[in-house]
């Protein structure tokens, strides 16, 4: 049976929740140990071991724990996923603490309160009942590190669960999503050029190889294959930019204004919708940095130009009329053919076979702002969500 909403505001345990995780600074160039480590301890209380998985210096952690089944199965099930970090405050003018949550004329207000903090929050209220309840499959809470970078961590995360032989029937990523049923969104990868030409003094031009000047000429191309992706597609009507978009981000060269330049760093991005080669646009890119690089190494041999992968996160591309959009839109989510246009975790799982949708509280134009908030409303009907999860569950 559904289970009734008596209220529009979330329960005081939720709240609690999400209050004590919003107070913890887990932006992304600190540690998040601190939250993983207070969310192990209730997990631990509840009588369940969690699987702790570290990056590499061990400074940040994902977390893995499953409830299993009444019959004390872990295979299958559902995945409820979030991430831990947040990104930064610096040079944000905030009406409050950030990290000191204020509600405010029904909204709750902190850094992560809409990414996704509460989400997270939520969840972790309802633990005691997820372990109380005979449920028929298990529930796996992933909690992941560095998505705000890159989905780094999640790589990691999956993998475990894949290690494990879990085999869950599927996962609902909380991103802020106004508790719509997100069934897709745009893959992201992000590439780093450095451009190393030759020193000399800006009167002595000819023996020096200009590396901003070089960069320049990167930087206009990636202009030209963004405007080639907005003219000639692949298109995605379900986007609100229904097109592949490419733009430089960052940029940083030069010592002096009389010095001829021998390094020149630039990132960009580009988001494809689903249609486009990825792998293929990639070497696009890495072929105008080799046309470049035998440019400036006509001038002198020493020049050369070096590019990398900063991060690559998967689209996210479920199918109409999956199994995984009808549970969670019969559990309480809005449905919509509508995809995003930022990128999540979630295509890191369904890359790994698990059928994945986006679903959680609060709208994505309030995450990474100042005075970043989600209304109480939004946190009541993710409540509601996962309370029919369990009620779908119940054996």
């Amino acid at each position: 049976m559904p289970v009734e909403a008596t209220s529009m505001a979330p329960s005081t345990v939720t709240m609690d929740w999400i209050t004590r995780l919003i107070a913890i600074d887990t932006t992304s160039r600190d540690s998040n140990l601190p939250l993983i480590h207070l969310v192990a301890d209730q997990v631990r209380a509840l009588g369940v071991e969690p699987v702790l998985v570290p990056d590499a210096d061990g400074t940040k952690a994902n977390l893995l724990a499953t409830f299993p089944s009444a019959d004390g199965s872990t295979q299958g099930g559902i995945v409820l996923s979030g991430h831990t970090d947040v990104v930064p405050v610096d040079g944000q003018n905030w009406s409050s603490d950030p990290f000191v949550p204020e509600v405010r004329e029904g909204r709750l207000y902190g850094r992560g309160a809409c990414d996704m903090k509460s989400f997270i929050g939520v969840v972790m209220a309802k633990l005691p009942q997820i372990v109380a309840e005979p449920l028929r499959e298990p529930v796996h809470l992933a909690l992941s590190y560095d998505e705000e970078v890159g989905c780094v961590g999640a790589i990691s995360l999956v993998d475990e669960i894949t290690r494990r032989d879990l085999r869950p029937r599927a996962c609902v990523v909380g991103e802020p999503t106004s508790m719509r049923v997100v069934r897709g969104h745009k893959s992201l990868t992000l590439i780093r050029v450095t451009f190393h030409g030759v020193a000399a003094h800006s009167s002595l031009t000819p023996r020096g190889v200009n590396a901003i000047e070089y960069a320049a000429l990167l930087v206009r191309f990636v202009r030209s294959v963004a405007d080639d992706f907005r003219l000639q597609g692949p298109f995605d009507e379900h986007y609100d930019v229904p097109f592949t978009t490419a733009t430089v981000n960052e940029i940083a060269g030069g010592i002096a204004v009389n010095t001829v330049p021998a390094e020149c760093a630039l990132s960009f991005e580009f988001r494809a919708v689903g249609a486009l080669d990825v792998d293929a646009t990639v070497e696009r890119f890495r072929a105008e940095a080799r046309r470049i690089e035998a440019a400036m190494q006509q001038e002198n041999p020493a020049a050369r130009v070096e590019v990398g992968i900063g991060a690559s996160a998967p689209g996210l591309e479920t199918p109409e009329g999956a199994e995984v959009i009808d549970l969670v839109a019969g559990w309480g989510g809005t449905p919509t053919l509508e995809k995003v246009a930022y990128g999540t975790e979630a295509g890191l799982f369904d890359r790994a076979g698990i059928p994945t949708v986006v679903c959680g509280p609060g709208a994505i134009a309030q995450a990474h702002a100042p005075d970043e908030f989600v209304t109480l409303e939004q946190i009541a009907r993710c409540e509601r969500l996962v309370a029919e999860l369990l009620a779908h569950l119940r054996a």
